[in-house]
C-alpha cells in the first residue's frame, strides 16, 4: 500500500490538466464563519439612571434560565423605555448571524447571544408600534406568519409545457410529505428536504415549482457559516433554501418541508450558553 496521503489526490492542482491545458475549476464554497463576539459595552457608570433597560434584560436573563420551549411566555416588551434605555438594550444585545423580514411591517433579527431575537413592528408611515425580546429557537411571533395564507398543498396540473422535464415528479412528493409537518417535534418524521442541485433540471422546471408552490411573506438570511436565505414559500410548511458562496454565486437549491428550518434555529444549548453569558455581561452593572 502506498504511503502517500489521500489528501494529495485531491483538490485543485491534485489532478494533471487536459491536454489542450485547460484546468479543473473549482467552486469556491464559504469560508467565512461568525462566531460570538462581545459587544462593546459602556462602562458602569456611563449606565446611571438606566434601570429600566438594566430591568428588561435581567428579565431577558430569567427567561434565558428558565427556557424549557417557545412561546409567548418568553417575550419581553420594550415599550415605554426611552432612547437612552434602549440604546443600552441595543449595545448588549448587538446583531448576531439571523435576520427576519416578515411583510413590510415585521422584522426580526437575533442577538449576538444566540436565541436572543428582537423583534420590531411598524406601521404604514414606518412607525414603531411593537418592539420586544422573544426567548426561543425562533421568534414565535414571526413563525406563525409564514403560512398564515398558505394554500394546503400544490395544485398539479393535468399537462406540461414541453421543456419541462424534472419538475412533475416532486410534485406528489411535495404533498406526501406536508401531512406529515403537523406531527413533528412529537415524535413525527424528520423535514424532507429535495436537493435541486443534485437533480438534473431546466430553467422551465425551475420557473414552475416557483409559480405552483407560491411567494409566502418570510424572507431569512442566516450568516452562520457562508450565506444562507431561506424563503417561505404559497404552499403550507414548504420552503426555499439556498446557499451562495462569498461571490455570491448559487452553490445549493433545495425544497424544504418543514416547520422550520433548522439552519436558521437557535439550538437547546445555544440557549443554555446566552444565559451564561448574558449573566456575566449584567453582573457588570450589578
Amino acid at each position: 500500500m502506498s504511503d502517500t496521503p489521500i489528501s494529495s489526490f485531491l483538490g485543485p492542482g491534485s489532478q494533471p490538466g487536459d491536454e489542450d491545458g485547460g484546468q479543473l475549476e473549482y467552486m469556491q464554497m464559504p469560508a467565512a464563519m461568525m462566531t460570538f463576539a462581545a459587544p462593546d459595552l459602556p462602562e458602569p457608570e456611563d449606565t446611571a439612571g438606566l434601570e429600566a433597560a438594566k430591568t428588561a434584560l435581567a428579565e431577558v436573563l430569567a427567561r434565558l434560565q428558565n427556557y424549557e420551549r417557545d412561546g409567548a411566555h418568553n417575550i419581553v416588551s420594550l415599550a415605554g423605555l426611552d432612547a437612552a434605555n434602549l440604546e443600552l438594550v441595543n449595545q448588549v444585545l448587538g446583531e448576531g448571524e439571523v435576520s427576519v423580514v416578515a411583510g413590510a411591517e415585521l422584522q426580526a433579527q437575533e442577538a449576538v447571544l444566540a436565541g436572543v431575537w428582537r423583534v420590531r413592528g411598524t406601521d404604514g408611515e414606518g412607525r414603531v408600534v411593537r418592539d420586544e425580546i422573544e426567548v426561543g429557537t425562533f421568534p414565535t411571533s414571526v413563525a406563525a406568519l409564514a403560512f398564515k395564507d398558505a394554500r394546503p398543498a400544490v395544485t398539479i396540473p393535468e399537462s406540461f409545457a414541453p421543456d419541462v422535464f424534472n419538475a412533475p415528479p416532486l410534485l406528489p412528493e411535495i404533498n406526501e410529505h406536508i401531512p406529515q409537518v403537523a406531527a413533528q417535534g412529537v415524535g413525527g418524521a424528520a423535514p424532507h428536504v429535495i436537493n435541486l442541485s443534485l437533480l438534473p433540471h431546466t430553467e422551465a422546471d425551475l420557473a414552475l415549482l416557483a409559480g405552483l408552490l407560491g411567494e409566502g411573506p418570510l424572507t431569512i438570511l442566516s450568516r452562520g457559516y457562508g450565506n444562507c436565505r431561506v424563503t417561505s414559500s404559497g404552499t403550507h410548511s414548504v420552503w426555499w433554501v439556498q446557499f451562495y458562496n462569498s461571490q455570491d454565486a448559487l452553490i445549493l437549491n433545495s425544497i424544504e418541508i418543514s416547520k422550520m428550518p433548522e439552519v436558521v434555529c437557535a439550538a437547546a444549548e445555544d440557549i443554555a450558553e446566552s444565559a451564561e453569558r448574558l449573566h456575566e455581561i449584567l453582573e457588570v452593572y450589578r
